[in-house]
């Protein structure tokens, strides 16, 4: 039918003069039916835009999964390897503490050796202080002597007394080494026994000891802590196998998830495509359709840009190179991000007059643009050309100027060379809010080239 159609007129009349009168009804039943299935195609490829949209989203939400339980199970390894370093760490501090008791034993050791040998001490000062004692007696009977002896004996009298408080003087430095040592022996008989009872616990419990040392009491504190220490790291160490075991499991669940996403997203671009094809080929058969006007709307507007820009390269306004620059630069600062090209000016100055006039051509139009090979958009109309504040959902659906949309659909109308592309997508207003579009588009080319593509978005 739709090959009927795009023949000339003289060859799609019938051969036989016998039904002429039956030509122009037979004509405009066809173009009725082409109306028609443009109509229900037209609903098809909303319904396969809105799938497809509705496919992207799940698959970025699945995606976006994906990549954070595959970060939370590295993030689950680097706990257990803590975790492994904590069991390491609660071994080496259980150890130390053993050794620790070790030492003590061996002090307690030693102290029992100084103890006798103290008692030695003792005892050899009390030796001294009885023999101190004999010889001041002995000292004093000399003396005595001496002195009944008169004048020969005087100088055996003198050397007796000087025996007697010699003798005297070591009497009182044994005395005082005694006493130095009971106390010196008594402390460390306290200590010995802290030690004992520290390191000898079952006995000191059987003698009926209710009291531990504080050595062993700061020990057994100590191994407390590091057992509980163990045994915390060793239940978070299971507890992380069983939830790193689950998200594992829901990794390849959703990795199986996406895969059928990907699929069915494949399957949905297919449909699409066929839908755009079906709605491309019934608007260039020659029938008036709905989409009509606005594919000559675009054309005409597409050309006055393409005039424009060519008018400015032969004032000097810009050249050539400036207008097929592709270098962009990116504007500090903007999110979602904003670009910088050489050919601005010339847009601001040229493109609002020509694209403001097509939003008044139909209360469905949505935007009408003008867009480089790379889809980027220099100045769009100016509703939805003010400065960003900082606030991405708002950003996004109204700073749309000085930047590239690169995504399938804007893409496609910016590369396209063909007299016109119809396509249909969900549009991204921000903030999760998507609106069904149709778009027509028409190559712009200036001196020869391709330029970019004239964009005319307008409501189902």
């Amino acid at each position: 039918m739709l090959s009927l159609l795009r023949k000339p007129r003289s060859e799609a009349r019938p051969a036989a003069p016998a039904q002429p009168r039956h030509e122009p009804d037979a004509h405009g039943a066809a173009q009725q039916v082409v109306r028609s299935i443009a109509a229900k195609v037209s609903h098809i490829g909303r319904d396969a835009a809105e799938t497809r949209g509705v496919l992207d989203d799940t698959q970025k939400v699945v995606s976006d999964q994906v990549a954070a339980m595959h970060q939370l199970n590295d993030q689950f390894g680097e706990v257990q390897v803590s975790q492994q370093a904590i069991s390491q760490a609660t071994e080496q501090s259980l150890q130390a503490v053993a050794q620790a008791r070790a030492v003590v034993q061996q002090v307690a050791s030693e102290v029992a050796g100084i103890v006798q040998v103290l008692h030695q001490v003792s005892a050899a000062a009390a030796d001294i202080t009885q023999i101190a004692l004999q010889t001041r007696l002995v000292a004093f009977n000399a003396s005595v002597e001496a002195k009944r002896a008169g004048e020969a004996g005087r100088g055996f009298g003198v050397v007796a007394d000087a025996v007697k408080d010699l003798a005297g003087r070591v009497e009182v430095s044994s005395k005082t080494i005694m006493g130095t040592l009971a106390q010196l022996d008594q402390r460390i008989d306290t200590f010995s026994r802290d030690i004992r009872v520290d390191t000898n616990t079952a006995q000191a419990t059987t003698a009926g000891s209710e009291q531990k040392g504080a050595i062993h009491r700061a020990f057994e504190a100590v191994e407390a802590d590091v057992t509980r220490i163990d045994e915390a790291a060793a239940a978070s160490r299971e507890t992380c196998r069983l939830v790193n075991d689950r998200t594992l499991e829901l990794a390849t669940q959703m990795q199986e998830a996406k895969t059928g996403l990907d699929r069915a997203t494949a399957c949905s671009e297919r449909f699409l495509r066929v839908s755009e094809q079906l709605i491309d080929e019934l608007a260039g058969c020659g029938v008036a359709t709905d989409d009509t006007p606005y594919i000559e709307a675009v054309q005409r507007t597409a050309a006055q840009i393409s005039q424009a820009l060519e008018g400015a390269l032969a004032r000097g306004d810009i050249s050539l190179e400036q207008l097929f620059d592709e270098r962009y630069r990116p504007m500090q600062g903007t999110n979602p991000p904003q670009h910088l090209a050489a050919f601005n000016a010339v847009a601001d100055k040229l493109f609002p007059r020509i694209q403001e006039a097509m939003l008044g051509f139909s209360d469905k139009v949505a935007f009408c643009i003008a867009a480089d090979r790379n889809g980027y958009i220099s100045t769009h109309n100016r509703k939805y050309c003010h400065p960003q504040r900082g606030e991405l959902t708002w950003d996004t659906a109204n700073s749309r100027y000085r930047r590239i949309f690169n995504d399938r659909t804007g893409l496609a109308s910016a590369r396209n060379t063909r007299p016109f592309l119809l396509q249909t997508y969900r549009r991204d207003m921000g903030g999760g809010r998507h609106v069904l579009m149709k778009e027509v588009s028409a190559p712009i080319r200036v001196a020869g080239r391709h330029w970019g593509g004239m964009r005319l978005a307008y409501q189902f």
